[in-house]
């Protein structure tokens, strides 16, 4: 019998969930719960590196679970937990460190542009690729899916894994592949740039109505007047029509836009559309998980047991042969 490949993936619980955090990693991670032995966690140990209030990273460590809940992931199927809920993660994260050389580090591109961003650069933030290998790598993880931005974070993982095994020769430590979807590899923003919190120009998944159109009247867009023809391949909107209309409707909108006397606002009013209708289910799913909580804590708590089971497994011959546990 073959075994089962083990996918692993988290997404930090920073803030509001958006539809680039949707396309870049939920939506595989619902798709891949069917595909192998699924774990996916909520870095809540990551965000400290920049969110220093507890009550709000509680609320939202919870809402992501609502959220993923709403979207698809299946508990039977699919292991979710808080990281925090996995001790050995940081035990090997250490381990990893003191192999890691600091040039490594410094190489870091997500982390230059998260300082370019503005976020303080803080030591959690400059050993981030650490403690992400060690939550790669506690799992035994086959399959990593992450966004474009993560490839190099990746690579480090696999170097780490690599040094780890050669050091204390033998084959303790699995070398992951990552996983990656070209097609929405980067989602646009209000603003054009990468959608992110850290940009403060994301479009959350679960807002409707007036809230809604609010944020995606906001989109930036050129200056052409209606009645000119425009260049859908050119425009933010019809980037993001792009994510949630079948290939009928993209064709039917990209000809209004070279046709001339059709306006962005018209463009910003028909996503509008799109948005509320492909996520209509989901949030009403959510608004019912709202009104069970309790149910909705047993999965991260079932989670967090199950994934310190599997973690403890893969620590115990590692304590071994590191030393910090006698075997003679």
């Amino acid at each position: 019998m073959t075994k089962k490949k083990t996918i692993l993936s988290g997404i930090q619980p920073s803030g509001k969930l958006h539809i680039g955090n949707y396309f870049g990693a939920i939506r595989q991670h619902i798709a891949m719960q069917d595909q192998g032995d699924a774990f996916y966690f909520i870095a809540n140990y990551h965000s400290l590196t920049s969110l220093n209030d507890g009550k709000k990273l509680y609320q939202n460590t919870i809402d992501v679970t609502l959220d993923y809940l709403a979207l698809g992931l299946n508990p039977e199927k699919a292991t979710f937990f808080a990281q925090s809920d996995v001790p050995q993660v940081t035990e090997l994260a250490w381990i990893l460190a003191t192999l890691t050389p600091v040039s490594l580090m410094e190489k870091g591109v997500s982390y230059k542009d998260k300082i370019a961003a503005g976020l303080s650069p803080n030591i959690g933030l400059f050993t981030y690729p650490i403690l992400q290998a060690a939550d790669i790598l506690i799992y035994h993880s086959d399959v990593v899916p992450v966004g474009e931005d993560q490839k190099q974070n990746i690579e480090i993982c696999r170097d780490l894994a690599g040094k780890f095994n050669r050091a204390y020769d033998g084959e303790f430590l699995i070398i992951p592949e990552e996983y990656i979807v070209k097609s929405v590899a980067v989602v646009p923003g209000t603003d054009g740039r990468k959608m992110s919190k850290s940009y403060k120009n994301t479009i959350p998944m679960f807002e409707e109505g007036k809230p809604l159109k609010k944020v995606l009247m906001s989109i930036e867009t050129d200056s052409k007047a209606l009645e000119e023809p425009k260049d859908p391949e050119k425009d933010n909107v019809f980037a993001l029509i792009k994510l949630f209309a079948d290939e009928s409707k993209q064709t039917e909108i990209a000809d209004k836009y070279r046709a001339g006397g059709y306006g962005y606002g018209h463009a910003k009013l028909e996503l509008l559309e799109l948005v509320e209708e492909y996520f209509a289910d989901a949030r009403e799913k959510r608004k019912e998980l709202e009104q069970d909580l309790n149910y909705v804590m047993d999965v991260l708590t079932e989670g967090g047991k199950k994934a310190r089971e599997r973690a403890e497994s893969v620590m115990e011959p590692i304590r071994e042969v590191t030393g910090l546990v006698r075997n003679f």
